[in-house]
């Protein structure tokens, strides 16, 4: 380990160069008062973004895979490439606002059974983006499906997925830590192990936070650290295929984490899901006329979705 890095910042970028510049620009002394190595893992992009980092930002360790290797696979790379006590999974579409590295540093050095910890996540808007969830079980999928977490806001007996009665306002200890934003103590990674690759795009964020835990090491939320997480940088160009991808991703975590009945009732609970949603937006896109090309899109995406599951559809390209 590099005695002169503190912390090692790891982004993944595929076709994202706006955001990815406006990400590393953040990445300054303001956000971190320790040293710090930044490594990008360009994912084979055809936006100019390597060539953008080569230029504007000489101090960025730039790692060129030749091929898009995912987000597990990408993050690995960087990781094994890195040397800092502490690492900074973030997206390329996030804004990393001052002090919010040290922050997250100085909690964990305050707090040495942390394996994981994540900050306050805002949106483009300004707005709160949950960036926390409980472990999926077959109850509360039923719950989000059923929209009961939505309908009883307030009730942790419904909201155990989303957690919508927590406004996200304190320090508290979490199953799911979104992987939009993560800090990871390199001690805890080495017990923990690396991404599981076989994860190519969603679900790794909840197969590594179970995996923290069962290796005994907490995962808190600290909302004192701030982040601002624009979404979709990546996915914007492919907006179905991505959503069945983090459909699929789920199916993949259940198949690893949860016993065979627990599966088939997950598997059901998906399909009603779908289903009661594309008939949702069906009705919702014959009645409105502001809005209809958004609730066009959303029920073709969640058709596509439920046929893809039912064997009958194929992932768009």
């Amino acid at each position: 380990m590099g005695e002169s890095v503190r912390v090692s910042v790891v982004i993944v970028s595929w076709n994202a160069k706006a955001f990815l510049a406006q990400c590393l620009a953040s990445l300054t002394e303001r956000a971190c008062a320790y040293p710090m190595e930044v490594i990008v893992v360009d994912n084979a992009s055809q936006d100019g973004s390597p060539e953008m980092v080569e230029r504007d930002f000489p101090q960025v360790r730039l790692i060129r895979t030749g091929s898009n290797l995912g987000f597990a696979r990408g993050n690995n790379r960087g990781i094994r490439e890195s040397r800092g006590k502490y690492l900074c999974l973030i997206n390329s579409d996030v804004e990393v606002r001052p002090d919010c590295i040290t922050r997250l540093v100085d909690y964990c050095e305050a707090h040495p059974d942390v394996g994981m910890v994540g900050p306050r996540i805002l949106g483009g808007d300004g707005k709160l983006q949950r960036s926390c969830r409980g472990f999926p079980t077959v109850w509360n999928m039923l719950c989000r499906a059923l929209a009961l977490d939505a309908m009883f806001p307030r009730s942790s007996w419904f909201g155990g997925y989303l957690l919508p009665y927590w406004n996200h306002d304190s320090e508290r200890e979490v199953d799911i830590l979104s992987g939009c934003f993560w800090m990871v103590r390199r001690a805890a990674l080495e017990t923990v192990g690396l991404l599981d690759e076989s994860f190519f795009m969603y679900g790794e964020d909840m197969d590594w936070c179970k995996r923290f835990w069962a290796g005994g090491w907490r995962l808190v939320f600290v909302p004192d650290a701030v982040a601002v997480h624009y979404g979709g940088a990546s996915s914007a160009s492919a907006p179905v295929r991505f959503f069945i991808e983090k459909q699929r991703a789920d199916l993949q975590y259940w198949r690893k984490h949860h016993s065979w009945a627990a599966r088939q009732c997950y598997f059901a609970v998906a399909c009603v899901h779908h289903a009661l949603r594309v008939l949702g937006y069906t009705l919702a896109w014959a009645a409105s006329r502001g809005r209809a090309t958004e609730w066009r899109f959303k029920m073709i995406r969640g058709f596509q979705c439920l046929s893809w599951m039912l064997g009958r559809g194929r992932v768009p390209a």
